[in-house]
């Protein structure tokens, strides 16, 4: 009997966490993907005289993959991560790396003040970023007018990464801490090796700490990727200011569309299918793309490297 209890116990203590992870993770994805396989028919203007569902088969997907402004979302999208994720990933890991050296002053300070914009809801954001972006607002724009320039941050081919801008400033010092957490977990043992070894900081960099914090890289990376394809609040913010942003600008804005403004409740659910499986896709082609660039077990990527975990064992 008491056997039987001590197995128990476990269950017993996770069944809270089950039943939230069940009713607030699992039990949207099942019925969004029910939903999506699904017709519902409306007799009425509001189904007042009945509603009826019938299994619809890939007809709710092959309307969702009709539509050329949901194609070109993702498109959009695509185009997006290349260039800001690029751009942000590199920019968090120098400054992680910056902030991590011997010769950093107050890294304190700057972790937190880098760190600081994370903490700013991105409908906050984007509307504080709007007044820099709007004419007859922005000082920016008055400045470059002031030497006959004529800028326009919310015009057909800017407003894409004016958006851009509003998320790398938001996220750079969130990856930036993931990054500087895996700094900290390099045995001191190894900067010690380095230095007897003559390495400069250049060569500790690139040597060592670059390819010992490849985790924490491709862990924001994917985040990022992810995170590309839900983009969602600064574009709705900024479409009531930008008409170059319509209400399908990025795919989590045309299924929101297509659900609320018409109504059309399963074939957002097959958008939302379709999201999800691309942001599958593009975090399994990364991660495959960067596993099999790994060196081989055994083998040091370089000479400094290779001393250095020597003399750290």
């Amino acid at each position: 009997m008491k056997g039987v209890r001590t197995a128990w116990a476990p269950w017993v203590l996770l069944a809270p966490f089950l039943a939230l992870f069940l009713l607030t993770f699992i039990l949207p994805i099942v019925v969004a993907v029910g939903s999506s396989f699904t017709k519902v028919t409306r007799q009425g203007v509001f189904g007042e005289k009945g509603v009826t569902s019938e299994f619809a088969w890939f007809a709710n997907y092959a309307q969702a993959l009709s539509n050329p402004n949901f194609i070109a979302s993702i498109g959009r999208m695509l185009l997006f991560g290349v260039v800001q994720v690029t751009f942000m990933i590199a920019l968090c890991t120098v400054l992680a790396l910056l902030l991590e050296s011997a010769s950093a002053r107050w890294p304190g300070m700057f972790r937190a003040v880098y760190f600081l914009p994370y903490g700013i809801p991105g409908v906050v954001a984007t509307i504080l970023w709007s007044f820099l972006y709007v004419p007859g607002l922005s000082p920016l724009v008055d400045l470059a007018g002031a030497f006959g320039l004529q800028v326009d941050f919310l015009g057909p081919d800017t407003v894409l990464w004016s958006i851009a801008n509003i998320v790398t400033w938001t996220y750079t010092g969130y990856n930036m801490m993931i990054i500087i957490a895996q700094l900290k977990s390099i045995p001191t043992e190894v900067y010690e090796a380095a230095k007897v070894d003559g390495a400069s900081p250049w060569r500790v960099a690139t040597s060592i700490q670059l390819p010992l914090i490849k985790p924490a890289l491709m862990l924001t990376t994917v985040f990022s990727i992810i995170g590309t394809l839900q983009l969602f609040a600064e574009p709705q913010v900024l479409q009531t200011v930008s008409p170059a942003i319509d209400s399908e600008y990025t795919p989590n804005l045309s299924a929101y569309t297509t659900a609320f403004a018409y109504n059309d409740y399963n074939v957002a659910a097959a958008q939302a299918v379709l999201i999800a499986l691309v942001a599958f896709l593009l975090s399994f082609a990364f991660l495959r793309l960067t596993s099999s660039r790994e060196p081989k077990p055994g083998r040091a990527s370089h000479p400094t490297l290779a001393s250095t975990t020597r003399r750290a064992k």
